[in-house]
């Protein structure tokens, strides 16, 4: 008998026409593009890109974290691991140091805030490490990003950012990071207000759309078919 309530199907169909059609742009762009249907079979393709001997960077990132690359990288116990996350964030002068450190790795491990249609990635970063790393240093980037994180432009791409991602992200660094940004008004009104704020997170904007020739497949980009960070 015939569900007529389940369409898991066809949104999984949808999902993925999409995706392809971001990968298509992606590649005109000088950039690879992969879509896979699930979490395991998203980690199973970013360990794939990640040889065994390379020094792999952690940048902050929920996707990739939700798909598990990290545990998976140290159980491995065959790649250096540059993880500033690692270090409490009381000890800044270590963290920073592992900041710096992580343009010299082989391999950038990261998420973007959106992903447009038409293949460009945008970020907002607070502290500018994980943007600046992604636009130049480490030799290759694997950049995990949710079903959910396609939009139709960089205008949408920029709204969704202050409309959902800033605020319950800075939300979450009250949390887990920094009680003082439980003082930002996204934080205390769920709306982006432009402030500015000492610790505001919206200071680094980036909008990825191309490669020069030299770093053409720089940026490889998994598109999980799953919602996946914010």
């Amino acid at each position: 008998m015939i569900d007529a309530k389940d369409v898991s199907q066809e949104k999984a169909a949808h999902y993925e026409k999409r995706a392809r059609r971001v990968i298509e742009n992606l590649q005109r762009r000088g950039m690879n593009g992969l879509y896979v249907p699930d979490r395991p079979a998203a980690l199973a393709a970013v360990m794939d890109m990640i040889p065994l001997g390379a020094v792999v960077a952690r940048g902050d990132s929920m996707s990739a974290d939700q798909v598990g690359v990290i545990p998976e990288i140290i159980k491995r116990n065959q790649n250096k691991l540059i993880d500033p996350f690692s270090i409490e964030w009381s000890k800044e002068e270590e963290r920073y140091r592992l900041e710096r450190e992580s343009f010299f790795a082989d391999i950038l491990v990261v998420g973007a805030n959106a992903i447009t249609l038409d293949g460009q990635l945008v970020s907002v970063d607070g502290n500018g490490n994980r943007v600046a790393a992604t636009i130049y240093g480490p030799k290759k980037v694997i950049c995990v990003v949710g079903i959910n994180k396609i939009v139709k432009d960089t205008a949408a791409a920029i709204e969704r950012v202050h409309d959902l991602a800033a605020p319950v992200n800075a939300g979450r660094f009250v949390r887990i990071r920094n009680p003082k940004m439980a003082d930002l008004p996204c934080v205390r009104t769920g709306v982006c207000v432009d402030c500015r704020h000492e610790w505001r997170i919206c200071n680094y904007t980036i909008i990825i759309s191309g490669a020069m020739p030299q770093h053409k497949g720089r940026i490889n980009v998994v598109i999980v078919g799953e919602e996946l960070g914010i």
